[in-house]
């Protein structure tokens, strides 16, 4: 299957190469995508390509270092009591695109937006316990809490956005107004969006090409300068023997895993969902599809992360246990499960989903898969329309994702838990780590709920994805990150 895959790469390259296609504007550094982004305003923004690229639109007011504990960003704190909190804007910040100073006033537009409830950004289910924003001067704001949470600065991490701009009625999709390393130049159409570095006016141009072969034909033939991710192992392996590109790849956090409706009946009975986890053989996917440095994951928080638990027992593979849950859940040859299941038009993830499928089949479950564009499938699982599906998380740093994807009140637009989810005595354990000034015993909280949640599978747990960047030879100062975002942007260069 593999060498018939190569072979038809290397067959289709003379055929790209003979359509007579001109070469682009060799002064543009183009990034292959292989989903577009579907949101430039950081308030509502959540799939991961528009995460990334809103990093480089707008600056934060804390990031994270490589322990995902909180570091200043645009700014430095002080924790004044245990609910106040005071932020003093760094006075080297760089000004918003549009040349005005990014002041207080800016940070408190931003925040208050996400804490309306009328405007229902996504966001707002982890900052609730935000009771107000006070401006002190232009330079200076102060968070007051409903209640007490250490991990606090941790949450502030939404792009600021221009208080004029907001008030002027800006579509900030169309035109980002942030103080970011990068402003947008273009988005002339749907998949082609071009960003300019403040620095040096140099333009990079995000262009969606959602076949993997293509992007990578793409690559070589030199209209695309760089890709990162989402194409087949054995791709990757054969671009490393092409002294044209140069490939690189990492340990990764991004956590994949297989979500599920539980307003669907069949779901809500949990011998169900053990019986889908003993049926997918993760150590095979990852040894002969996914490879390199891919992990299997047994939690949404890796254990090395500062609350990660690396002492849960990990569900192995057993499709006769799986049968046997199945049985005693009623179903049988004669009445077997069903579901549908749905992944994005990605032809690398309709491969993962396709073997996921046959070894839920091979168990006795009958899968339906559904596959659509990116901005449909996404809009679809925002929205609960759905019975399974795979996606993955990006970015996790701080703990506060589980009352985000797991805390019952975090239904959309509350929040991320797209399956309704609720088990109060997850809901106590978040609200109780929550209140937990002591961050050791903090974490043993946390611990104690990732034990919870793998016992109760609302997520199947997959895989820590590995990273990888395929870059052309003349482009200099591209480097991953854990958790896969376009930082280094800001530091790449093309030398002719």
């Amino acid at each position: 299957m593999i060498a018939r895959f190569l072979f038809v790469l290397l067959l289709a390259v003379p055929l790209l190469f003979s359509q007579g296609c001109s070469q682009p504007d060799s002064n543009i550094i183009r990034f292959g995508l292989s989903s577009s982004p579907l949101r430039l305003d950081p308030r509502f923004a959540t799939d991961a390509t528009s995460s990334r690229l809103n990093r480089l639109l707008y600056e934060r007011l804390t990031d994270f270092d490589d322990a995902s504990r909180a570091i200043p960003s645009l700014a430095n704190w002080q924790q004044l009591s245990p609910l106040r909190y005071r932020f003093v804007l760094r006075p080297n910040r760089r000004s918003f695109n549009n040349g005005e100073r990014l002041t207080s006033a800016d940070v408190k537009t931003t925040y208050d937006f996400v804490l309306n409830k009328k405007n229902a950004s996504p966001h707002r289910s982890s900052l609730v316990l935000i009771k107000y924003v006070r401006i002190i001067d232009p330079d200076t704001i102060e968070f007051e809490l409903n209640h007490a949470d250490a991990l606090f600065p941790s949450y502030l991490v939404i792009g600021i956005v221009s208080e004029k701009a907001v008030q002027r009625g800006v579509n900030l999709d169309q035109h980002p107004a942030g103080s970011g390393p990068f402003t947008m130049r273009d988005w002339p159409e749907e998949g082609r969006l071009q960003l300019q570095r403040r620095r040096d006016k140099q333009v990079f141009e995000f262009v969606h090409i959602g076949d993997s072969t293509v992007r990578t034909l793409k690559l070589l033939r030199g209209e695309i300068d760089i890709l990162q991710n989402d194409l087949p192992r054995e791709l990757v392996n054969k671009l490393r023997q092409d002294d044209s590109v140069r490939v690189a790849n990492r340990t990764g956090s991004n956590f994949s895993y297989l979500g599920f409706n539980f307003l669907q009946p069949q779901f809500a009975d949990r011998r169900v969902r053990q019986a889908v986890m003993h049926a997918i053989d993760r150590k095979s996917l990852v040894r002969y599809v996914l490879g390199g440095k891919t992990r299997v994951a047994e939690s949404i928080l890796p254990p090395e992360h500062w609350a990660g638990n690396d002492a849960i027992k990990a569900y192995r593979f057993d499709p006769g246990q799986s049968r046997a849950l199945l049985k005693q859940a009623g179903y049988d040859a004669e009445h077997p499960l069903r579901m549908s299941y749905k992944t994005s038009s990605d032809p690398f993830r309709i491969r993962i989903a396709t073997i996921i499928q046959q070894q839920l089949a091979d168990v006795g479950i009958k899968v339906e898969l559904v596959s659509y564009d990116w901005a449909t499938f996404y809009g679809d699982i925002k929205a609960g329309r759905f019975q399974l599906y795979s996606l993955s998380w990006v970015g996790i740093k701080s703990p506060d994702i589980l009352r985000y994807v797991f805390h019952s009140k975090a239904v959309p637009p509350d929040g991320a838990n797209r399956g309704h989810y609720n088990n109060p005595l997850v809901d106590r354990l978040i609200e109780r780590a929550e209140r937990e000034a002591d961050m050791d015993k903090r974490a043993q909280l946390y611990r104690e709920l990732l034990i919870i949640l793998h016992d109760d599978l609302p997520y199947i747990p997959l895989w820590y994805e590995e990273h990888f960047s395929i870059v052309r030879k003349n482009i200099k100062g591209y480097q991953l990150t854990a958790d896969g975002s376009y930082d280094y942007l800001s530091e790449v260069s093309r030398q002719n």
